[in-house]
């Protein structure tokens, strides 16, 4: 089954994107727990659709809080100074179509991660710098990575803000900022260094996906079969050819 724009129409006027991103996440995680992981693994997909964060603090009455003290004879409330510097921050809950692979020996590790990228993830520099960061940091935590990229209405390409973050000079297919592509990576020590082993594929609408290696162990990877994972989740959601 050839790949389909999701984000154009005719299609995307007749499926949601976001409702096939949560299909194929989990084909993935499905795929995974009948017939590649061990025993021992287990695969979760999670999906969350970003928006603005909402912390949940009390109401803060400051007469209350200043009049209180003085009224009871209680230790004096302090008022710290006025900030130094303040700027409107633009924090959204990230989108977040992702495959976790968890080793349940011990109790539960994170060992290797899927993220579907969504349009969310690179409309902004902001939002293309984090998802790097999350990624960076499953890295550094000996997490192993597949990046699948599918989004056509968005330009910005998170493999190279991935590479451009960790300061690697790697020259990969891919890299472009309207591709689409798959990339698998991991981090291997090599005596007292670490090295980024990465495995990249462009993608193209109307051609097969490719199968990658999802390295849940140094030395045991799985093959992430994106073709048969994508098929299902076209199955699932009665998206024909």
């Amino acid at each position: 089954m050839p790949l389909l724009d999701h984000f154009r129409p005719p299609l995307s006027q007749i499926r949601h994107w976001d409702s096939f991103h949560g299909a194929w996440a989990e084909a993935m995680a499905q795929q995974l727990n009948q017939l590649l992981l061990p025993d021992h693994f287990v695969a979760e997909a999670r999906v969350q659709l970003g928006g603005q964060v909402e912390i949940d603090v009390g109401a803060f009455d400051e007469r209350s809080v200043s009049t209180s003290s003085s009224a009871t004879g209680g230790t004096a409330v302090w008022a710290p100074p006025g900030p130094t510097a303040a700027a409107t921050l633009d924090f959204q809950s990230p989108d977040l179509f992702e495959v976790q692979v968890l080793e349940e020996v011990g109790g539960s590790r994170l060992v290797a991660a899927i993220e579907l990228v969504s349009p969310a993830n690179k409309d902004r520099p902001s939002h293309r710098r984090m998802f790097a960061v999350k990624c960076a940091s499953y890295l550094q935590s000996g997490v192993s990575v597949i990046i699948v990229d599918v989004v056509t209405k968005r330009a910005g390409n998170l493999h190279a803000e991935l590479l451009q973050l960790l300061e690697l000079p790697l020259a990969t297919v891919g890299q472009e900022s309207r591709d689409l592509y798959a990339a698998a990576y991991r981090a291997v020590a090599r005596g007292d260094e670490l090295s980024l082993e990465t495995w990249v594929e462009t993608l193209r609408i109307h051609e097969p996906l490719p199968t990658l290696p999802l390295w849940i162990m140094p030395n045991l990877a799985v093959p992430m079969d994106l073709e048969a994972t994508y098929q299902a989740a076209c199955a699932a959601r009665r998206i024909a050819i």
